[in-house]
């Protein structure tokens, strides 16, 4: 399976300690949000990637597939689906806004 590259943004300027929990992404920061972009192997990876986000408290406002598969588009439909991983993403996200997950 081929590697993908994402980027996540979320809310909030990540400071030096924040950045550091990112060393595996390529960090930019604005005065509002910071976007990560990483290379990441397979959807599994994407989760674990949003879960680290999601676990440190911070506010997920877009995720964004860099480079497309080189499928054809109509088998891409699982992507943007009704059950495609970012509609996947954007339940737990909200999920875990909406209940106390901590452990």
């Amino acid at each position: 399976m081929r590697s993908h590259t994402y980027e996540i943004t979320f809310s909030g300027q990540a400071g030096r300690t924040l950045r550091a929990q990112f060393d595996d992404c390529q960090v930019t920061t604005s005065p509002e949000v910071t976007t990560l972009r990483a290379e990441l192997p397979d959807q599994a990876a994407l989760s674990g990637l949003v879960e680290r986000i999601v676990g440190l408290g911070l506010e997920i406002i877009n995720v964004h597939l860099v480079t497309q598969p080189s499928a054809p588009l109509t088998d891409l439909a699982h992507v943007q689906g009704q059950g495609g991983l970012f509609t996947q993403i954007v339940r737990y996200v909200n999920f875990t806004r909406n209940n106390d997950i901590s452990t």
